[in-house]
């Protein structure tokens, strides 16, 4: 039986309210055997924490994105330290920068991004980065803030092989998402081809991004399968190759024993 690894969910989202434990019954019958949910902010973070603490399968990744940095309060980067002595709290995120939604200013992302760095230097967590038409920034906040101390995750890459060679030089796992599966992705899929097996990982960002042929409908965990094949495909390997290769990278990233 096929084994995968979901480094980026959202099982706890609303859209899941209605059937998250056939949604999760789901992926296990698909194969997937560890999933990281990701909590972002104020709201996310504890229903996150009670999924983890359900399912001994499910990690935790905390952390505020860049779209909610505007409301970020004082004590909330405290929570967030605390919350890293958990332990199925494997990672600090989704943090990073979107200059696509224009809901908070540039320098508070910068300052927000720049804070949660060094916070996970200084607990010692993985970062996973949220990047939406921000490479330049990113690239340079992250080198500018030592963030190759840590490493982490490109989160549901998008950019260039330039950019994705830059942050595989920081220590960063490049991960790909339902995107790679479209047919007219050729950027990606060209730079999901030229990442080093050893840093590559999978992804669904459920709810959203769903690959083909679901596209546009909502996303969930199981569907990382689709993401699995698209992969193959590209790399030339076998689906089960895949699995393994990416199950063992995803355990090396988060320090899942």
């Amino acid at each position: 039986m096929i084994s995968l690894f979901d480094t980026h969910t959202h099982m706890d989202s609303s859209k899941f309210d209605s059937d998250r434990a056939e949604a999760i019954n789901r992926a296990r019958e698909a194969g997937v055997d560890l999933m990281i949910n990701v909590g972002f902010n104020r709201e996310t973070i504890p229903t996150t924490m009670a999924l983890a603490e359900q399912y001994d399968f499910v990690y935790a990744a905390v952390g505020w994105h860049p779209v909610d940095s505007i409301e970020m309060q004082p004590g909330d980067l405290e929570w967030i330290e605390e919350l890293c002595s958990h332990p199925k709290v494997v990672a600090i995120g989704e943090i990073g920068l979107d200059y696509h939604w224009d809901t908070s200013p540039k320098d508070v992302q910068h300052r927000v991004f720049r804070e949660q760095i060094r916070l996970a230097r200084k607990v010692g967590k993985p970062i996973i980065i949220h990047n939406r038409d921000a490479h330049e920034d990113i690239v340079r906040l992250l080198k500018e803030e030592n963030a190759a101390e840590v490493g982490g995750v490109m989160h549901c890459f998008s950019g260039s092989w330039e950019t994705a060679q830059k942050c595989l030089d920081m220590n960063f796992y490049i991960s790909f998402g339902g995107p790679v599966t479209f047919k007219n992705a050729r950027v990606p899929k060209e730079v999901l081809e030229r990442v080093p097996l050893d840093r590559l990982l999978i992804e669904t960002d459920s709810p959203y991004l769903s690959p083909h042929p679901f596209r546009g409908k909502r996303n969930e965990t199981a569907f990382v399968t689709y993401v699995a094949e698209a992969a193959a495909e590209i790399t030339g390997k076998t689906v089960d190759e895949i699995a393994k290769i990416t199950m063992e990278n995803g355990k090396k990233c988060f320090g899942i024993v």
